[in-house]
């Protein structure tokens, strides 16, 4: 028997046992439990399907209710840095005492800017301070820690070199300086802010402030003269261009949002208003049932016929349909020509064509991968 058979069979057990318990069960069984069923997940977790993972999101939030601190933290910490992990199991952890809590925050790339954003403003400082530590923190939630946070979670945040920072919140942030030794000090350590460039665009109180600081006009790199400045840079290349890092990130938080049963046209909207186009192709695979592979190959060949009917089969309407092909991370950004043509294609497909049209397509996929593994097995 194989190593991946034998974890299954394991967890198919622990499946059976949590059923069995009843309301006699002692705590140190069901702590056990507990900790077994996220130890095994973590093994498992790239075999398993989306139903297997349900059933584990499950039971873990049921046993999460019934355990102490101490498995929570252990559970919590097996978590962390897997790529794929129960969403709503997860979640619950995250928004849990900060012990528990802070790895999830620190490392768990299942969490998304969402997800983060409300931690903030709801939890404590401590749950901000542990997520101003992320690696690659996205200029929104980084603005939520300015606009919630404490003088820890903010100092750790500009303190992250790997923080994005928009110009609202360096505004924010510049304000702050001025009573704030600490902060000023860290600000100007950032070698990534155009502060030139800031110069002339933030208002005339931070103006004021920023020209108080002294020491930055004169850190100020000559190099960077002239170019723009790092959160435009990284807000136009999210917009065009494929990133396989990204995508690895922005599918298992699409598939965790699916978890908890919040992948709708809500979540859709939200990618698209604040540009999140991996993420918008991402959920474009899991509503659709396909693999994430396909999706890319149509991404990458600038294959509009195929997303129109993809994205007419799953109902969207028009202006949402108009946002997300805007959105999505194109090898090459759609001109505005290309635009209004798909638009045009996709209000004259009636839904239903476009249903049988992709199931068809969907069908002979299916069969073309088949014979090919038959022919490989031969």
């Amino acid at each position: 028997m194989t190593d991946a058979m034998t974890d299954l069979d394991e967890g198919h057990r622990a499946f059976a046992n949590f059923r069995v318990l009843n309301g006699d069960d002692n705590q140190t069984e069901r702590e056990q439990l507990f900790r077994n069923m996220a130890r095994l997940f973590s093994f498992v977790s790239d075999r398993c399907d989306d139903e297997q993972v349900a059933q584990y999101d499950e039971v873990l939030c049921q046993l999460a209710e019934l355990v102490e601190l101490e498995a929570r933290v252990h559970v919590a910490k097996l978590l962390a840095p897997l790529d794929r992990a129960p969403g709503t199991v997860v979640l619950k952890l995250a928004n849990d005492d900060i012990e528990v809590a802070r790895p999830l925050l620190e490392f768990s790339s299942v969490l998304s800017d969402d997800d983060l954003i409300d931690i903030i403003a709801k939890q404590s400082e401590g749950h901000r301070l542990a997520i101003a530590s992320r690696a690659g923190l996205n200029e929104r939630v980084g603005e939520a820690i300015v606009e919630h946070g404490e003088k820890a979670s903010v100092v750790q945040l500009v303190r992250n070199s790997r923080a994005e920072l928009d110009r609202a919140t360096l505004e924010k942030l510049v304000e702050r300086a001025a009573k704030d030794a600490e902060i000023a000090a860290d600000l100007r350590g950032r070698a990534d802010i155009d502060w030139k460039s800031l110069r002339g665009e933030i208002d005339e109180v931070a103006g004021k402030v920023l020209e108080s600081l002294g020491e930055v006009e004169r850190r100020f790199d000559p190099v960077a003269a002239g170019k723009v400045n790092t959160v435009v840079y990284n807000r136009i290349r999210n917009r065009a261009g494929f990133s396989a890092q990204e995508w690895k990130v922005a599918y298992n938080q699409v598939k965790g949002l699916a978890d908890r049963k919040q992948l709708d046209d809500r979540a859709l909207a939200r990618f698209a208003r604040f540009g999140y186009g991996h993420h918008a192709a991402a959920a474009m695979a899991v509503i659709l049932s396909v693999s994430p592979e396909v999706v890319v190959k149509w991404l990458a060949s600038q294959d509009y016929v195929a997303v129109t009917v993809a994205l007419r089969a799953a109902r969207l309407s028009p202006d949402l349909f108009e946002a997300i092909v805007a959105t999505l991370p194109w090898r090459d950004l759609p001109s505005e020509a290309d635009k209004s043509m798909v638009l045009s294609r996709f209000e004259a497909l009636d839904s239903e064509d476009a249903r049988n049209i992709f199931e068809l397509w969907r069908a002979h996929s299916f069969r073309k991968r088949a014979m090919t593994e038959d022919r490989q097995t031969a």
